[in-house]
């Protein structure tokens, strides 16, 4: 899907990181009630990239977003992915998914924690159970592996 656009931390205006940390927000602590600190010092990380579709640049935040964090050894994790309530099932969580892993370097294994019931839409990726489902923020997850 064209319009997924990239940048690190640094690169991002203070309005367009507003409005991805706002669209978190919204859907992490609001509507799914999880009550935890969502800037967790890992946006800040130099290896950081976050992800982002804006289809509505007039809205308080974006349409969907993600980050993609460089873990120790090397490996890369997506997190975040996350879409306005509005525009699900669009495949904007699929468009940002594919940019993610197209910055991943070949060979580089990815890894995230997703939510249980999304286990198997992040399959279509190949992305395989990697440890037993654990639960946070009272949502049950499965560690997930690719690569």
């Amino acid at each position: 899907m064209a319009g997924v656009r990239w940048a690190r931390l640094a690169e991002l205006d203070t309005v367009l990181l507003y409005r991805i940390l706002r669209l978190r927000a919204a859907v992490f602590v609001i509507e799914q009630a999880c009550v935890f600190n969502d800037l967790d010092g890992r946006d800040t990380e130099p290896g950081t990239v976050q992800l982002w579709l804006d289809l509505e640049p007039e809205a308080p935040t974006v349409t969907a977003a993600a980050r993609l964090l460089v873990e120790p050894g090397g490996n890369r994790k997506l997190s975040r992915v996350v879409t306005a309530p509005g525009a699900r099932g669009a495949g904007l969580a699929a468009a940002l998914v594919n940019a993610a892993l197209a910055l991943v370097p070949e060979g580089v294994a990815t890894v995230l924690d997703a939510q249980a019931r999304l286990a198997p839409w992040y399959g279509r990726w190949g992305f395989e159970c990697d440890g037993p489902d654990f639960w946070e923020d009272g949502i049950l997850h499965t560690p997930m592996r690719r690569g």
